[in-house]
């Protein structure tokens, strides 16, 4: 191993936990990342001559390479994902549990000796911009050189954290092994009051990659709490207006919900001049301003998304970030070497080697890339990147938008009445599962905040704070509701989403600034005919009166159905949201009782 096999810091607070670690995982080398451009290259060369990496064809992907993982470690591993706090009940019923005392033994166990023969690197990280208020030092030590240079792209990484941390002993404690891969030796283990996550026996990012899911949300949700802040799994995005005007929204997707898509939407030619660019696709950080607004920041540097289904359709600005200097892990390859997915733009090869490196031909029933497959790239090769991702104060948000998959009930878009409405909306927010996942078709799986697995303490505490927080916001966001996925009783979907939820977009943005009008419902504000501008919308007008529509039958029912929800989350539910609940299914029962005389 080249340099940096020696401390780059001389804070006794880290050598302390590194030491510790190393004589239990006992490696044969120590390596000290630096962050610097020359390391990257040593980092990468040793990967391809190990055979982690594969480069691809200089002239269509200049330098970027290509991974492809153990065919039993593809995805991130819920039930084997465990929040470790002193008691079951902090751990809340949402969550898998495990004593703190018992996860330490099991996984250390499991640690013992897992590095002989390897490098363990030491990757300092900051989540957030470095000057940054917001962000937080964090520590990984990891055995897969594909981990720390995933690390490099996704967070500020390198000696720009220890300078941030100095001589404190404030840093998230990451330990970090793939070991021998075994799914029955694979845990994933989050000590919120420790500051620590212990994980091994997985290479994949949302297992593997310390800063993203497992300190960014979980453990970042249960500071957040006893800090006075909100860590959400929300993108940031910035739209700037024909005359100038800036405004920035904060929304929440469960997964295959179109994220990525909305965090980097391209405005139809009926909007011309509007300007959308991203501050983030995936994590919001957000704490009150001096002003009494809310800000965030994006604490993360680069992206990992989903490949299959991104194209210059779907998502231009995502598939020029991928041209270059990125990772793909677990897409097929085509025979010049580059990368293919299902869904990529033009027409399919005749042949491909496929994400387990076999042969694969046109007309084959397998996928050619794993369907989680995925893509991590700098957040500065974003064509669309705001001016303000990098902000140390980050950007002040206009309104909270949470958007689930649902074929029927919620409408295309809906305002809530207050901030407790707008925490119930999001708390009862979800998907329909399809039979390929459950079994079932059309069951709701409820997504709270689309935090379900990420949430690091008890979801009813977890609701109880996001109530908490209109006290310490004097100037708080406006909440809406949305919903592309609405069908028809033809089956198809009544919106064409993409680049025309600029509309929907516009539409909030106006009401935010009390500039267009809206319909009071039973359940929500949503937009009159009219008032949303269809200029140019490749859809029948009916079409979109369609998606907007409110039927109370199915609110009766949906009403009903979250009843189970809210029981499951226990005695810490907060009973301002089963209030609403029952107010709402009251006021929908009524409003059907004098219909039907």
């Amino acid at each position: 191993m080249a340099a940096n096999s020696s401390p780059l810091t001389s804070n006794p607070h880290l050598t302390a936990w590194v030491d510790a670690m190393a004589r239990m995982a006992k490696p044969d080398r120590i390596y000290w990342c630096d962050g610097s451009e020359g390391e990257k290259k040593r980092l990468t060369d040793e990967a391809v001559a190990q055979g982690v990496l594969v480069p691809l064809n200089p002239k269509k992907r200049p330098g970027c390479h290509y991974h492809r993982s153990n065919p039993s470690d593809v995805a991130r591993v819920e039930h084997l994902t465990f929040i470790c706090t002193p008691t079951k009940e902090q751990a809340g019923p949402t969550n898998n549990w495990m004593a703190p005392d018992e996860a330490y033994k099991k996984l250390g166990a499991i640690y013992d000796g897992a590095m002989k023969g390897r490098t363990m690197y030491v990757v300092p990280y900051i989540m957030g911009p470095n000057d940054s208020p917001f962000s937080k030092v964090g520590i990984e030590l990891t055995d897969s050189v594909y981990v720390a240079l995933n690390m490099r792209m996704m967070a500020r990484m390198g000696k720009v954290a220890l300078d941030r941390l100095g001589d404190a002993p404030d840093f998230n404690k990451g330990m970090h092994s793939v070991a021998d891969c075994h799914p029955d030796r694979r845990f994933i283990c989050h000590f919120p009051q420790d500051n620590a996550i212990w994980s091994v026996g997985s290479g994949y990012g949302g297992n593997a990659l310390l800063g993203k899911k497992c300190l960014a949300l979980r453990i970042a949700s249960y500071l957040a709490r006893s800090e006075g802040w909100l860590a959400e799994h929300m993108l940031i995005l910035e739209a700037e207006s024909p005359q100038g005007e800036v405004s920035y929204v904060a929304a929440a997707f469960p997964s295959a919900c179109g994220k990525t898509n909305f965090a980097m939407l391209i405005p139809p030619a009926a909007f011309p001049g509007w300007k959308i660019r991203t501050v983030g696709d995936d994590i919001a950080w957000m704490r009150v301003g001096a002003d009494g607004r809310l800000w965030a920041v994006n604490p993360e540097f680069g992206y990992f998304g989903v490949a299959p289904g991104t194209n210059y359709k779907t998502n231009p600005n995502a598939m020029r970030s991928v041209e270059k200097d990125s990772l793909f892990t677990n897409v097929a390859l085509t025979p010049d070497m580059d990368v293919w997915w299902e869904g990529m733009d033009g027409a399919v090869p005749e042949t491909l080697t496929d994400w387990k490196g076999h042969p694969w031909k046109k007309g084959s029933a397998e996928k050619a890339a794993h369907p989680n497959s995925r893509f991590t790239a700098p957040m500065d090769n974003n064509p669309a990147l705001s001016r303000f991702a990098h902000d140390p104060q980050g950007v002040p948000i206009s309104a909270l938008i949470f958007g689930g998959r649902r074929s029927t009930t919620v409408p295309l878009v809906m305002q809530s009445f207050n901030w407790t409405h707008g925490v119930y909306l999001g708390s009862t927010m979800g998907s329909e599962t399809t039979a390929a996942a459950t079994g079932a078709v059309g069951v709701v799986r409820r997504d709270p905040m689309a935090m379900l697995p990420f949430i690091g303490y008890d979801a009813g505490s977890y609701l109880q704070h996001w109530l908490d927080m209109q006290s310490r916001i004097p100037l708080p966001p406006k909440v809406f509701l949305v919903n592309w996925f609405r069908k028809g009783a033809d089956g198809k979907f009544l919106w064409p989403g993409y680049g025309d939820n600029m509309r929907v977009l516009k539409w909030i943005l106006d009401r935010c600034q009390g500039r267009v009008g809206a319909q009071e419902t039973l359940l929500g504000w949503t937009p009159r005919e009219g008032d949303l501008d269809l200029r140019g919308l490749d859809a029948p007008a009916e079409t979109a009166a369609a998606a907007t529509r409110i039927d109370l039958a199915e609110w009766e029912t949906e009403l009903e159905s979250q009843a189970a929800w809210f029981q499951s989350l226990g005695k810490t539910l907060p009973v301002q949201l089963e209030m609403q609940r029952q107010m709402l299914l009251a006021a929908v029962k009524g409003a059907r009782r004098v219909a039907a005389k």
